[in-house]
């Protein structure tokens, strides 16, 4: 028994569990609360650590906030990769595993109550933007756009696609995205048969900029 106990008290002092209980803590309360409504002292309440704990590892809540954004720009990544090569991917398929990552984690309505953008949004000029989630936003979009970069170069490289530059490619699709799941998500009243057809259309128009052939499905 006192080993267990002596196993507890080092996980929760372990600096690695700590930053993730910070985290998930935070996830929970912006999600549920608000940004502007957490403070960190509600943060380290919930997580079970000092609030001194807080600005050690992470220096300010907006620090924290950008973690949160790169974790969730992560976890998109991985939903658009899935089980497969990254040089097999296709607009079409990431931009359906986008909505349905959407969609399964209800991430349109956590992040308008936690007073951020969906991070697949258009940040700045986009009439959800909001000033305070600009370090979500920006960390978000540099994990996805690095990883849809990197997916570009190597499936123009095996499809044999010339002429277009991937990273401008990367960041010009992400803006149209994040348009496409505004349209889509932005009122909970459209209709799946509308957000069906909203997606579509943002696969073909991708699909059709990025040198892809219509005719991949």
């Amino acid at each position: 028994m006192a080993s267990k106990a002596s196993d507890a008290r080092a996980r929760r002092y372990d600096p690695t569990e700590t930053r993730q209980r910070v985290v998930e803590a935070a996830y929970q309360l912006f999600a549920t609360r608000g940004y502007a409504q957490t403070g960190t002292a509600d943060i380290a309440r919930e997580a079970d650590v000092s609030e001194g704990s807080i600005f050690y590892h992470f220096g300010s809540k907006r620090a924290l906030l950008a973690e949160l954004g790169r974790l969730h720009g992560e976890k998109m990544v991985a939903a658009m990769q899935g089980d497969d090569a990254i040089e097999d991917l296709e607009p079409g398929i990431n931009i359906r595993r986008c909505f349905a990552f959407c969609v399964e984690n209800e991430t349109w309505e956590r992040m308008a109550e936690a007073g951020a953008p969906c991070p697949s949004g258009s940040g700045k000029g986009h009439k959800n933007h909001n000033p305070e989630a600009e370090p979500f936003f920006n960390a978000a979009r540099e994990v996805t756009q690095r990883w849809v970069t990197e997916q570009l170069v190597r499936s123009f490289a095996k499809r044999g696609i010339t002429g277009i530059d991937p990273e401008i490619a990367a960041s010009l699709t992400f803006t149209v995205v994040g348009d496409a799941l505004q349209m889509a998500f932005g009122d909970p009243a459209t209709p799946p048969e509308r957000i069906a057809f909203i997606q579509e259309q943002c696969v073909r128009f991708v699909r059709a900029a990025c040198g892809y052939p219509a005719d991949l499905d």
